[in-house]
């Protein structure tokens, strides 16, 4: 079982971040190699957003990313490993990374 470490958790918000844009929705796959294992998240997900307001001016935040579909997987130099991947978990990352 490959245990998924908080530094993976951030890693995969911020690309995704980077990846959703202004969007409302996404559907893709993001891969990473991370400490030799290679990872990669399927994901269709709606994200929601909130205004806030701010001495430059207004900007959209992620209020939360609802998954219609996702799938994680690890693949080691034995193959396919079992993961504890939580979308919840990542949720969280994806709040509070701006």
């Amino acid at each position: 079982m490959y245990d998924i470490p908080n530094q993976l958790y951030l890693e995969v918000a911020d690309r995704l971040i980077a990846r959703f844009g202004t969007s409302d929705y996404f559907s893709g796959t993001l891969s990473l190699d991370y400490e030799g294992v290679m990872c990669s998240l399927r994901l269709s997900a709606i994200i929601y957003r909130r205004r806030e307001r701010c001495d430059e001016g207004e900007r959209l935040l992620i209020a939360d990313v609802v998954p219609v579909w996702w799938e994680f997987h690890t693949v080691g130099e034995q193959g396919e490993v079992l993961n504890d991947f939580s979308f919840n978990v990542l949720r969280q990352y994806l709040r509070q990374t701006l």
